[in-house]
Parts: C-alpha cells; sequence; structure tokens
C-alpha cells in the first residue's frame, strides 16, 4: 500500500479518536481495555505518536524508550493528544519516501512505510477503544484496511520471537476473510508461530468472517466471528496472543 493511503487513513482516525474522547470524558471507562479510562488511552497513545515521528525525525536507527506520560487531563489532554497527532501527521508526511530509521516488524519496505502504516493501525484500534468509550455505533473499519491490518498481525507481530502464541505439537489455524480475497494459514508449534498468505494444506480450526471483525477481533476487541474445527485452538489464541 502507498504510504499516502495509510497517512489518509491515520489523520481521519486520529480525529475521531480525539472527538470520541472529547465526548465521552477523561474519566470514563473504557470497556475494550477494562484497566483503562480515556485519560489512559489519550496519553498512551499520544505518547506513541511522538515516540514514532522521533525514529522518522531524527533517522534514528536504534531503538528507544518511549517518554513519560504527561500529567495532563481534561480538555487540556485532548488539545495534547490532537497536537501530537498533528505533529506525526506533519512529520511523516514531510519525510523523503526512501527515509530509513529503526523499525520492529520484519518485512518493512522503508522506516517512513513501516511507521505510516504501524501509526494507522494503531490509531484505528485506538479509536475504536475511544468510541467505545463514548458508546454509539462505532465508525466501520475499512475492508482493504482490515485485512492489511490482519496481515500486519499475524505475519508482522507474531513472527517475532516475543509472541507468546505457541503450542507442544504442530498445530495449524486458518483465518479467512469472508468479504474478501484474504486468507492466512497459522502454523503453532513450540516456536513463533509462522503464517503464509494461503489456504494451503489442512487446517485444524478455522476462525472466518467479515474482514472489519476479523480485524477487531484479532486485536482482541470483539469476539471471535465464526469458529470451526478445534474450538480450542482458537480459545489458545484469545488467550495468548496480547501484543504486549
Amino acid at each position: 500500500m502507498e504510504t499516502a493511503w495509510y497517512l489518509d487513513i491515520l489523520e481521519a482516525e486520529g480525529r475521531s479518536l480525539a472527538d470520541a474522547a472529547e465526548r465521552a470524558g477523561t474519566d470514563a471507562p473504557v470497556p475494550t481495555c477494562p484497566d483503562w479510562r480515556v485519560r489512559d488511552l489519550l496519553r498512551h497513545t499520544g505518547v506513541v505518536h511522538r515516540w514514532a515521528a522521533g525514529f522518522v525525525a531524527d533517522a534514528c536507527p536504534t531503538p528507544r524508550p518511549m517518554e513519560e506520560h504527561p500529567g495532563l487531563d481534561g480538555p487540556e489532554l485532548v488539545a495534547w493528544y490532537r497536537a501530537c497527532h498533528r505533529a506525526l501527521l506533519d512529520t511523516l508526511g514531510g519525510a523523503k519516501p526512501d527515509a530509513e530509521c529503526w523499525t520492529f516488524l520484519p518485512g518493512a519496505v522503508s522506516g517512513l512505510g513501516f511507521w505510516a502504516r504501524r501509526q494507522a493501525h494503531e490509531t484505528a484500534v485506538h479509536r475504536y477503544d475511544a468510541e467505545a468509550a463514548r458508546g454509539g455505533a462505532p465508525t466501520p473499519v475499512a475492508t482493504d484496511f482490515a485485512v492489511d491490518g490482519v496481515d500486519e498481525l499475524l505475519r508482522g507481530f507474531h513472527a517475532r520471537r516475543r509472541s507468546r502464541v505457541r503450542t507442544e505439537e504442530p498445530r495449524v489455524l486458518r483465518v479467512r476473510a469472508t468479504d474478501a480475497d484474504a486468507v492466512w494459514t497459522v502454523r503453532l508449534s513450540q516456536e513463533p508461530p509462522v503464517t503464509t498468505r494461503d489456504a494451503a494444506g489442512d487446517a485444524e480450526c478455522e476462525v472466518s468472517g467479515p474482514a472489519a471483525a476479523l480485524y477487531l477481533a484479532l486485536w482482541n476487541r470483539l469476539p471471535l466471528p465464526a469458529v470451526s474445527g478445534d474450538a480450542a485452538l482458537a480459545a489458545l489464541w484469545r488467550e495468548t496472543s496480547a501484543v504486549g
């Protein structure tokens, strides 16, 4: 996908996140993140935006820690988040297309492309959290963006050694979008999951549904949609796949 596509989504998602947070109020609980209130959501996402922008702005080649969360609250915190989001957009939008910096998922074509994609998905998931706190119907996730997000999660986050999704014996889980030409085969073992974009071979369990439902479910925001085969394998995924 083109960086500009991700930036357009990032802009819309960040604005929607801030609007929903403002309407909910910073003390509102976040049902999708039971330990959080809206202030925690804004502080976290704003700091992540600043962290991401810093790698691109400084062409930083190595990892570095995030800054401390601000002590702001109420309208000042919402305004701070909006400023962090705007600064991220300005940094990514003004960077050279071949800008390089540190990234943390396999398969990144460029540093700029990586951070545009990662922040678009980071913001979309947390926009959903903010809208859950606000109440009412959430903004739909576009099918093509949801497919991309499932791919990032399965072939990026869970390809890392820190993934906790492991099985004693080799097992196969399939994930299928019912409204797009997208299917993934996830091979589980005592090593990190290995995911391919295909339907090769037999699977012991299949999770299927519209891409947007899969996207939010695999990020533990919604229940898994349809599950066929060995439901215990889907439950194992649900219990161990949280990304830290």
